[in-house]
């Protein structure tokens, strides 16, 4: 038996995710998250074998709650499931210890293959995003979000979708200072000049779409 949470913070996915699962004999949803803290207690609460984790998680974020899933249990294998395959968010992934990448218009036979792969130690990367870093990696392409570290990344991401300043600080455990500190090196690195110009070029680069911000 392999045993799921899953974590995204739209009921119907999760029903619908949860529904296709099911069909599957030797998988077993035990326990479902709404946030990336919701998702970091299930994990910690339940041991799963897989975790299946929406990119985009409100609160800590994707990112944090797969560093954090994995601090705490080490042994469980995290999904990212995204509506994003552009580069560099895969890598940035990988690099914290995410064992596969799937959009999130994969099949039941898609999913349950990239689960099995993961329990038995593999990798499992949706077509689409293997073909983007292999073609990156021989043509030497690069994206200006490539130069930003994982915790720059992180603060981007949340600024990206309207997350507050003050808010930010404490989903990371960061005082207020710090987080403009990294809000200041990432407009200095990606040669803009606030936060909608941010936002513009995440869009852009693929790495979230227009009218994702926060109210």
């Amino acid at each position: 038996m392999i045993t799921l949470v899953l974590a995204d913070d739209h009921d119907l996915v999760r029903v619908g995710i949860r529904r296709l699962l099911e069909e599957v004999a030797d998988f077993k949803v035990i326990g479902e998250a709404s946030s990336g803290e919701e998702a970091v207690t299930r994990v910690r609460e339940l041991s799963p074998d897989v975790v299946l984790l929406d990119a985009n998680m409100p609160g800590i974020g994707g990112l944090e709650a797969t560093k954090r899933m994995l601090r705490y249990v080490p042994d469980v294998k995290v999904i990212v499931l995204s509506a994003y395959i552009e580069e560099p968010l895969p890598q940035k992934f990988l690099e914290v210890g995410a064992r596969g990448y799937l959009t999130k218009g994969a099949n039941i036979d898609e999913i349950e293959n990239a689960v099995r792969k993961v329990k038995s130690g593999q990798i499992y990367l949706t077509p689409e995003v293997a073909q983007q870093m292999a073609i990156r990696s021989v043509q030497k392409e690069s994206s200006p979000f490539d130069k930003l570290s994982e915790r720059e990344t992180q603060v981007m991401m949340m600024i990206t979708q309207g997350v507050k300043v003050t808010e930010i600080s404490k989903l990371l455990c960061l005082s207020p200072k710090t987080v403009n500190s990294y809000r200041y090196r990432l407009f200095e690195k990606l040669g803009v000049n606030g936060d909608v110009e941010l936002t513009h070029l995440a869009i852009r680069y693929g790495l979230i779409k227009a009218g994702m911000q926060q109210d």
